[in-house]
């Protein structure tokens, strides 16, 4: 029997897989310069937990989620986004109880039953921030302004932002009605999926990607605004043009989930066909009450990083992926074969990153193979080196050969 990768993952192989890393070490340097703490959540969860924090009326609970019955005959879910994990375990673990906001983010596999495209697979990554326990708009701007940090970090070119505020439970039922009138005489010409929005949820019908043509004058949520939220939302303009982010107000962006409040954006690039959304995310003011926390404000982003890898070789990035080798050591003779492998071991205790051959392959072949893995140096070890306390080091770059002893190679190559 052949097996195959299931449809909608991917094998990332050697060769790929640094490109992955140099992206996901980005991210990493620079949650560490915004002060953001690592969290690891499982992959999977109680269902309700996506249900409840997701919203039912949103396509990923409706039609995209991996859900089973475990051996408890309980119900639960892959994954499908980061947040309502975090919230989870925001509130599980009290971390409310901390004398300071929770700057927290994470980067992991999601999982969403969808037809397989370009940038979207049913197996997918996100890196992402969460932040609790603060209203400020200055913190608004800045989650912002890390995910713009990023794409510019890692090379990506023309990132725009696209940004509009979903205002308060009051704002948004006032909104409601609006949207409502503006959407009613038209529903024959809507796709089924928001002919069933209009009653359950009219905001996600702005959010659907087959009637958009459709929404070019629905009223703006902006006029819906109360003082509050629309004072909160100029101050977050006004933060973004102070570290001069670029951005265009969009007020049809609602996004695909129903937690949010406030601050809702989104990150978009060309070059993956139809699809330009590789990133986004907002303010969810009532998601730690809806989890069972207690009442705490939040905010947050997620970034594709298929998308993001799958854009950056469209624009034909160059990324400055690290060299994996340093040295490849040859051992001619039996003798030189027993320091070899003492020698190796040495080397890479230093912070060295070294090699063998372990086919019993001649020179030429063992040089050929030092080539291949882009070695910088060949160090050779022959009966002759050995009895001297040397070994010949070759720059595989310019062909320079000289002699070192043996007990000082580490400090040559380092």
């Amino acid at each position: 029997m052949a097996f195959q990768k299931p449809t909608g993952t991917q094998d990332l192989l050697p060769g790929t897989v640094e490109r992955w890393q140099y992206v996901e070490q980005k991210a990493r340097d620079l949650c560490r310069r915004f002060h953001y703490r690592e969290i690891r959540t499982p992959i999977f969860e109680q269902t309700e937990l996506f249900v409840r924090g997701v919203g039912e009326t949103t396509d990923i609970v409706e039609k995209e989620m991996y859900t089973f019955r475990d051996k408890g005959d309980r119900s639960m879910t892959l994954r499908p986004e980061g947040t309502a994990g975090v919230v989870r375990s925001f509130v599980e673990n009290k971390l409310y109880g901390e004398p300071d906001m929770s700057k927290l983010y994470y980067i992991g596999p999601m999982f969403r039953y969808e037809r397989p495209q370009a940038g979207r697979q049913r197996q997918f990554h996100q890196f992402g921030v969460e932040v609790f326990g603060a209203e400020e708009a200055s913190i608004d701007a800045e989650v912002i302004a890390l995910g713009y940090q990023f794409y510019a970090e890692i090379g990506l070119k023309d990132v725009k932002v696209e940004i509009n505020s979903v205002g308060n439970p009051a704002s948004r039922t006032a909104y409601r009605q609006k949207l409502l009138d503006f959407l009613n005489p038209m529903r024959d010409k809507l796709c089924k999926d928001c002919q069933s929005r209009i009653e359950r949820n009219p905001l996600r019908v702005l959010d659907c990607k087959t009637d958009q043509a459709y929404f070019a004058d629905a009223p703006s949520i902006l006029d819906s605004l109360d003082e509050e939220c629309t004072a909160h939302f100029q101050t977050v303009l006004q933060y973004l043009q102070a570290m001069e982010i670029p951005f265009v107000v969009n007020t049809r962006l609602v996004r695909g989930l129903d937690y949010y409040t406030h601050t809702a954006f989104e990150y978009k690039a060309q070059g993956i066909g139809a699809i330009d959304t590789i990133g986004g995310g907002g303010r969810y003011n009532g998601l730690v009450g809806d989890v069972g926390g207690p009442d705490q404000p939040g905010i947050g982003l997620g970034i594709g990083l298929e998308r993001v890898l799958l854009i950056l070789e469209k624009q034909e990035a160059s990324l400055p992926l690290v060299n994996p080798l340093d040295v490849y050591i040859i051992a001619l003779g039996e003798q030189a074969e027993q320091e070899a492998v003492k020698l190796l071991f040495d080397l890479r205790k230093r912070g060295v990153a070294a090699e063998k051959d372990y086919l019993g392959r001649k020179m030429k072949a063992q040089m050929k193979s030092a080539d291949r893995m882009q070695a910088r140096y060949t160090a050779i070890l022959g009966e002759d080196e050995l009895a001297r306390g040397e070994i010949a080091l070759k720059s595989m770059a310019t062909g320079e050969q000289r002699f070192v002893p043996l007990a000082r190679l580490a400090d040559e190559l380092l």
